[in-house]
């Protein structure tokens, strides 16, 4: 099996597994399993900010969320701690079930070591590879989901929030962000959160 043939049916059974989201989101006015176009839009930006990227970083970001839907928010404390927590625990997860489908399709320990640090963003900042994955993160988050976020919190925890996302991201990630195409509202919101006080 050459590398390609591999990355490829280990993306489709990534693909798969989100598939079986109960959850959806309407795309085109169709509802579609939310993780599954989530692991989507993340691969499509991933290419789209990263010329070549890895194998391993590739994997990464289709498997982001693989799954998500398995460890509800609600399973936590309702507070800044329990959201860590809740995060950590994903991330894990996600490299765990990662980890199993990539050994399926022949995949050794180091790459499969790799993809699990790249989710559970070890070395932020200092690696470049988990840097680009955070970025991409960002990037889709301000692009797809800000909007309905945005519909749910005060205006004030918006910005806190949009700027903490910012402080995540690269420079480069930062160029890419000014450059999406968001709402009239949402730009607004951006360019408020990103202002000097």
């Amino acid at each position: 099996m050459t590398d390609l043939i591999r990355l490829e049916a280990t993306l489709k059974a990534f693909d798969d597994a989100n598939l079986q989201d109960p959850n959806t989101e309407l795309v085109n006015e169709k509802p579609v399993a939310k993780e599954w176009i989530y692991a989507q839009r993340m691969s499509d930006h991933l290419h789209q900010f990263c010329d070549s990227p890895s194998e391993a970083l590739q994997l990464a970001a289709r498997s982001q969320h693989i799954c998500r839907w398995k460890i509800p928010r609600n399973e936590y404390p309702m507070d800044r701690s329990g959201y860590k927590k809740w995060r950590l625990d994903l991330a894990q997860m996600h490299g765990d079930i990662a980890g199993d489908i990539m050994a399926i399709h022949g995949y050794d320990e180091t790459i499969i070591t790799r993809v699990k640090d790249l989710l559970l963003k070890r070395s932020l900042k200092r690696d470049e590879e988990v840097q680009t994955l955070e970025d991409v993160v960002c990037l889709v988050f301000i692009e797809f989901y800000l909007e309905d976020f945005a519909s749910k919190h005060d205006e004030e925890k918006l910005i806190d929030i949009i700027r903490k996302t910012w402080n995540k991201m690269s420079v480069k990630g930062h160029e890419a962000a000014l450059k999406l195409p968001l709402s009239q509202a949402m730009l607004a919101l951006v360019t408020k959160a990103l202002s000097p006080d």
